[in-house]
C-alpha cells in the first residue's frame, strides 16, 4: 500500500535539503554545503471512521482528520465521524 492519504490522495514529494550559512557577514567564508536529496512525506494517521453507517479503518492525513472533526465531512465523504 502506497504512502498516500485515502481521502485527498496527498503523496510524498522529493526535494533537496540545504544547509543555512552565514556567508561573509561573519567576516569569514564558509563553503556552501551540497544540496542533498530528501523526501517530504504527509503526516498520515491510521483512524477508524464511520462513513454513512459503515466502519472502516483508513490512513488519512492530519489535514483531512482536522476537517472531519470540525465539519463532519470532507470531499465526497459526507456524514463522517471518528470512532
Amino acid at each position: 500500500m502506497a504512502y498516500t492519504c485515502e481521502i485527498c490522495d496527498k503523496e510524498g514529494k522529493l526535494g533537496s535539503s540545504q544547509k543555512h550559512q552565514r556567508g561573509v557577514a561573519g567576516k569569514r567564508w564558509k563553503k556552501r554545503a551540497q544540496a542533498t536529496p530528501r523526501s517530504f512525506k504527509p503526516n498520515l494517521q491510521r483512524v477508524t471512521l464511520r462513513i454513512s453507517g459503515d466502519v472502516r479503518k483508513m490512513r488519512i492525513c492530519t489535514k483531512c482528520l482536522k476537517r472531519i472533526k470540525k465539519f463532519g465531512s470532507v470531499r465526497n465523504y459526507s456524514n463522517v465521524a471518528v470512532v
